[in-house]
């Protein structure tokens, strides 16, 4: 019984299921772009990615767009080498909001 209401909870909300890179890589070269996939649709006019480096600083990104009805993607500026946080906010097709962040790392030369 108790599995069945958990499940219940969870049900109606867009968790991030992949991103390119990848939550907590380590990437040899700078990505041109960044691409967040989730557990289900998702509406693009109420969700929102931003992008920051080591010192908090926020990376002007393209504009957010929407490919497929449970991916965002943003185009990328060059990005020097070092750590970056990727913050995320969705609203999922049956109005559930869900946020989260995660972090990927641009090698160096």
């Amino acid at each position: 019984m108790l599995s069945l209401l958990l499940a219940g909870v969870a049900h109606g909300h867009a968790f991030l299921e992949h991103a390119e890179p990848r939550v907590g890589s380590t990437v040899g070269s700078p990505p041109s772009s960044l691409s967040l996939t989730f557990t289900e649709g998702i509406e693009p006019a109420f969700s929102k990615v931003e992008l920051t480096d080591a010192g908090g600083k926020r990376i002007e990104t393209g504009a957010l767009e929407h490919p497929e009805s449970n991916v965002l993607t943003v185009s990328l500026p060059g990005l020097a080498p070092g750590s970056y946080t990727v913050s995320w906010s969705v609203v999922s097709v049956d109005t559930h909001a869900t946020d989260g962040h995660f972090t990927f790392t641009v090698k160096g030369s």
